[in-house]
């Protein structure tokens, strides 16, 4: 482990399949040599079953051997099985966050699926009709969640990883007409009253890479589609330098986190 930084492998929306058996594996045989901890932001299986969660856990068994963070994402509640499924994970060593936080290296993670509504003036009120409301209500909770995990963090260096996105930048190239599925800016509300060096999310498959929140937060989209094709030639995991700085001593002004710096894919 780096004195002076910490390693990040993040990757979103594998969508592991009955038929996948094998092809993992060898995209993140080298992740382990170049990051300290694998950040994989949700849609990890294609339909939420067990039988999809094996196969993605024997091949992140086989090669990966650092620390992994995660979150579910909606097709992993497709079927149901999300307990289930985020029980395997976790008997396999995966850290699988849900509105917690967890400290890895000296570095604090918060983590939430999120949900959809839409950004900016275009985010959907919780008005009218009661699934409206319910809609709403789930994307309130969601930020909640997430609010939560963050203010449990006393690292200097913290880090969010989410599935939906919290900013409109990183969904940008998808349809117009689809930027409410993809994530909501009540997720990015949190985010600015608890400031993190860096955002991962994935669920936008044809977004843009990068953006950040309206306090300046670096917000990455590392869904795996979008990697495989802005980066043909490496593996489909970006890695981001976080700078370690000290625990501030008692009294002082917290330090405003160094956002991550991201290195050549892979």
């Amino acid at each position: 482990m780096s004195k002076q930084a910490v390693r990040l492998a993040a990757m979103g929306d594998l969508h592991m399949k009955k038929s996948s058996q094998g092809q993992l594996a060898p995209l993140l045989a080298s992740v382990s040599d170049r990051a300290d901890v694998l950040l994989l932001c949700g849609d990890l299986t294609d339909y939420g079953l067990p039988e999809e969660t094996r196969i993605l856990v024997k091949d992140l068994t086989s090669v990966v051997r650092i620390p992994i963070v995660a979150v579910l994402g909606n097709h992993d509640y497709e079927s149901g099985k999300q307990v289930e499924v985020c029980r395997m994970l976790t008997d396999a060593g995966v850290a699988v966050l849900d509105g917690e936080a967890v400290e890895i290296a000296g570095v604090g993670f918060a983590g939430v699926k999120g949900f959809q509504g839409g950004f900016g003036r275009g985010t959907l009120g919780g008005w009218g009709e009661q699934g409206v409301k319910a809609f709403v209500q789930e994307a309130i909770d969601e930020a909640l969640k997430l609010e939560s995990a963050l203010a449990r963090l006393r690292t200097p260096q913290r880090v969010a990883v989410l599935h939906y996105s919290p900013v409109r930048a990183t969904v940008e190239g998808e349809p117009l007409e689809i930027y409410p599925y993809l994530g909501t800016s009540r997720l990015e509300e949190p985010l600015n009253r608890y400031p993190v060096n860096v955002v991962f999310h994935g669920h936008a498959h044809h977004g843009a890479l990068e953006g950040r929140t309206a306090c300046g937060t670096p917000v990455f989209n590392v869904a795996m589609p979008l990697l495989l094709r802005s980066f043909p030639d490496k593996p489909p995991f970006r890695v981001f330098e976080l700078p370690v700085q000290e625990i501030a001593p008692a009294g002082t002004a917290e330090r405003v986190p160094e956002p991550a710096r991201a290195l050549e894919n892979g």
